[in-house]
């Protein structure tokens, strides 16, 4: 897989490399410097020059060693980023970046008006924007993968970092359900009930008292009288 991906980057950046110095060699041939050619009324032209400074001459003719060192060293690092290369974007992303950094290098090297300080040729122009080449292009580009990439979160490798808020769009969620135990206790059995305390029995009857009888002294009454009236 990597060997393919390695693959990937390399016939991207030998494609930008190719078009980049095949357009500018037609572009010096046929367009004469600070011209324009309107292909697209004002929206698309063609003209030609000529910077020492980064992309869209940035930094002027005076910084043109110190980007061309800086060229060189990005040119360096994908080549050595390229080990751990697993992934289809970034493969494309660093195939536009190598292609595009590569071709410019090639003008700073091989043009006027010395090696190592050679212009770099551009020669498509859009309105409000500085006058640029496809190795510029493939550059921003690039950028903007970079930036895609990041967001994303994939690495050099194909893989994903882990976002703290959350699993990522897709990846298998967790089950809401409940998992038994791998091994289910028996209930304790409940504990068997006391018996009841029997009845006290009931405390026996006293008998009654035996009161001994009592010699009470006897009336004395007069002696009844014969009624004689009868």
């Amino acid at each position: 897989m990597r060997a393919r991906r390695v693959g990937l980057l390399f016939g991207v950046a030998a494609f930008v490399l190719a078009a980049d110095i095949i357009t500018k060699a037609v572009a010096v041939a046929h367009i004469q410097e600070y011209s324009r050619i309107h292909v697209v009324g004002s929206l698309l032209m063609l003209t030609l020059t000529r910077n020492g400074g980064a992309a869209f001459n940035i930094g002027g003719t005076s910084m043109t060693i110190v980007f061309t060192a800086i060229a060189a060293g990005v040119i360096t690092y994908i080549l050595r980023a390229s080990r751990n290369l697993r992934s289809i974007g970034w493969a494309i992303t660093l195939g536009l970046l190598l292609g595009g950094a590569t071709g410019n290098l090639v003008d700073r090297i091989f043009r006027a008006p010395a090696p190592f300080r050679g212009d770099v040729v551009d020669w498509i122009e859009l309105p409000h924007w500085p006058v640029f080449n496809l190795a510029d292009s493939s550059i921003v580009c690039a950028g903007f993968l970079v930036v895609l990439l990041a967001l994303r979160g994939i690495r050099l490798d194909g893989t994903r970092a882990v976002r703290e808020t959350g699993p990522e769009p897709g990846s298998p969620q967790p089950s809401s359900r409940i998992q038994p135990p791998s091994r289910i206790q028996p209930p304790s059995p409940a504990p068997p009930p006391s018996p009841a305390p029997p009845p006290s029995p009931a405390p026996p009857l006293s008998p009654a008292p035996d009161y001994p009888e009592m010699d009470y002294p006897k009336p004395d009454y007069p002696p009844r009288v014969a009624d004689d009236r009868r």
